[in-house]
């Protein structure tokens, strides 16, 4: 006959307190507390049985209470656009090994580019007594977080600057990264080069597209209505945008990709088509190397790294006007950008 399995003494969501440490030990509440926070004038035997109870409750200190006593959470809460981009990975990261070394906890989520949603997680991070937000901002006003900032939560904006707020804000020189890459297809050859970007709404699109059109005006060439297409990064709608471009009696003979969810996508297109295109990609991607893709790369992890530096430099005082930070841009020749085009 099978038995059944024994339910546990306790309910989920109810955690051992020091009361219950100090009941199953025989001690006072105080002894329990010089224990654990690691105080004198305890003797030997009486901290073995208090450290016996803990192990046997699974007791945890609570840190959050202990820091909200000192004013601070010792958190930080950081609004990413999209988990799932690889860009953001080293971003999170160098973010997460900042605020460890300053003692403190990352929590982040995901706006899916969705501004409402952006906001949503940020009011919610800033219910939790968050200390400070970095953001990579979907929406373009971001007034809603003045009331946290007067609070005293520092805010600081990486990829994109903020919306209708002075704050201090951390990018890559989109425009400059863009305008060397362009310029680099124009140096081996290329007179018809399409420039395929993101959402018109996002500032990184504008300013890449800025780039392109100042590296084709430097060199004196018109820039035809359709070689440009901004847009979503789906992959249906960036493989249209290149069969486009590439169609017709003069199809453009080099492409220059607005991001790296655009790269991947006409890397691929490419690879089923009978003559080379010259192509360069904004932002590294993974693989590149490998498949020899020219790209105009930017260091995520200088972004996370800088932005969460200066947000803890406010949190230490520094009451100085909001910053703009401009980090530069890589240009890494692999193959694809050096495609010459073809003869005439």
């Amino acid at each position: 006959m099978a038995q059944t399995a024994r339910r546990p003494d306790h309910r989920y969501g109810t955690r051992p307190t020091m009361k219950d440490v100090a009941a199953r030990a025989g001690v006072g509440l105080k002894t329990v507390s010089r224990v654990v926070n690691g105080e004198p004038g305890v003797t030997p035997d009486t901290e073995r049985r208090v450290q016996e109870a803990i192990e046997a409750l699974g007791f945890r200190r609570n840190d959050s209470a202990r820091v909200l006593r000192k004013g601070r959470t010792a958190s930080i809460g950081l609004v990413l656009e999209d988990l799932a981009d690889p860009f953001y990975g080293p971003l999170s990261r160098a973010v997460e090994e900042v605020a460890r070394a300053h003692g403190a906890l990352l929590i982040n989520g995901s706006s899916a580019e969705d501004p409402d949603r952006e906001q949503e997680l940020a009011l919610a991070l800033c219910a939790r007594r968050v200390d400070g937000l970095i953001v990579i901002p979907a929406g373009t006003d971001h007034r809603y977080l003045e009331p946290e900032i007067r609070a005293g939560v520092a805010t600081v904006f990486v990829d994109r600057p903020a919306g209708r707020i002075d704050a201090d804000v951390v990018l890559s020189d989109s425009f400059g990264g863009a305008r060397a890459g362009v310029a680099h297809l124009i140096a081996h050859g290329h007179r018809r080069i399409g420039f395929i970007g993101d959402q018109p709404r996002i500032h990184t699109a504008v300013e890449r597209l800025r780039g392109y059109r100042a590296a084709m005006e430097d060199a004196g060439l018109a820039v035809d209505d359709s070689w440009v297409s901004l847009g979503s990064t789906e992959p249906e709608r960036v493989r249209g945008a290149v069969a486009a471009m590439l169609a017709g009696p003069e199809p453009v003979t080099a492409l220059f990709a607005g991001n790296n969810r655009v790269t991947v996508t006409v890397v691929r297109e490419l690879a089923g088509r009978p003559h080379p295109v010259a192509l360069v990609g904004f932002d590294d991607i993974e693989l590149a190397d490998l498949l020899g893709i020219t790209v105009i790369a930017q260091d995520a992890a200088a972004l996370g790294r800088t932005a969460a530096e200066r947000l803890f430099r406010r949190l230490d005082g520094a009451d100085d006007a909001p910053a703009r930070v401009v980090l530069e841009t890589t240009l890494i020749p692999r193959g694809s950008g050096e495609i010459a085009p073809p003869s005439s």
